[in-house]
């Protein structure tokens, strides 16, 4: 059966991901809002989407759609908008009774995600969100062969992440962590989240240097201690990347072998979709861990480097 979505934030960077997984899915686009209205993307997947670029029409339009009912109301609202809107647009998504699948992160802090909670079971709607790093078949052949292991010693990670951004970043709502939540979590939930689904729940988290550009500190989970560097900086790329003009640098070692799951991200966003129209998509207390350590990372006093300390941050002089 075709489901209706609507989305937010659809001039945004990752929505054409949403707009291909909803077409993908063989499901319709009906409504979007946006601010902004370089919106013609639309036109590569659906033809005849109501657009707004005042939230509160939007909202009118969906609640006369929900009013009509059958056909005609809006099934699920995906969620793309900047990140401290997440929770007002997911509580839109219920109060309109559909449910909402939502970019990360999901919020912001812990706690809006218990008032989530609480309206999920008040409305018999759910919000799901974008954990795609657990269904990349890479890092699930990856976990599976972790558990299969019968080890007690601590695997020793090292993540680096560099993702080039212009001096635009900084201005814009992402470089504002009270809309963000800083580059902990506009950049790094997804990898934190991965994290902590591979090697278990945080024991320890500690940051070395917190900078408008960078930031790194150091985990412990029960099995694996983490040295985790996230950077928009073009100067922390190696040289053999710069050298080749790649704006990102992705790497997760574990025991000094690399990752490798550079592949196979084009279509992660569709199979999350799948999942959650199957009833299996990634809910809020899944999100939780990562939340938690996000704030926290975000809220922590830099010790400065440390032994524990990344390779890129003993560097730093």
């Amino acid at each position: 059966m075709v489901k209706n979505f609507a989305i937010t934030g659809v001039a945004g960077y990752v929505a054409p991901r949403h707009l291909k997984a909803i077409k993908e899915t063989g499901n319709r686009l009906v409504a979007a809002v946006d601010p902004n209205d370089s919106v013609g993307i639309l036109d590569s997947f659906f033809k005849d989407v109501r657009f707004f670029t005042e939230f509160e029409r939007f909202d009118r339009h969906i609640e006369k759609l929900r009013r009509a009912g059958g056909d005609q109301r809006i099934d699920y609202v995906s969620i793309c908008s900047p990140n401290y809107l997440h929770d007002a647009h997911a509580r839109f998504a219920l109060r309109v009774g559909a449910d909402a699948i939502c970019e990360k992160p999901v919020v912001l802090n812990p706690w809006n995600i218990d008032a989530l909670q609480e309206l999920e079971k008040e409305s018999g709607n759910h919000i799901y969100t974008v954990l795609q790093l657990r269904v990349h078949p890479s890092l699930i052949a990856l976990r599976e062969k972790i558990r299969s292991e019968k080890s007690d010693a601590k695997k020793e990670i090292c993540l680096t992440y560099i993702t080039t951004r212009g001096p635009w970043y900084l201005v814009s709502w992402k470089g504002q962590s009270d809309r963000s939540g800083g580059l902990a979590t506009n950049i790094g939930i997804h990898f934190f989240d991965l994290l902590i689904w591979l090697f278990g729940p945080v024991q320890r988290s500690d940051v070395h240097i917190s900078l408008p550009t960078k930031t790194a500190g150091f985990l412990e989970l029960p099995n694996a201690r983490v040295q985790w560097y996230l950077s928009i900086d073009s100067n922390d790329l190696p040289e053999k990347v710069r050298a080749q003009g790649k704006p990102t640098y992705r790497s997760i070692t574990i025991d000094g072998a690399e990752v490798e799951f550079s592949e196979g991200f084009t279509d992660l966003h569709t199979i999350i979709y799948r999942e959650v129209l199957a009833g299996r998509g990634f809910g809020l207390e899944q999100a939780r861990p990562s939340v938690e350590l996000a704030h926290q990372i975000r809220d922590a006093r830099p010790t400065g480097k440390t032994a524990d300390s990344h390779p890129l941050v003993q560097n730093i002089s």
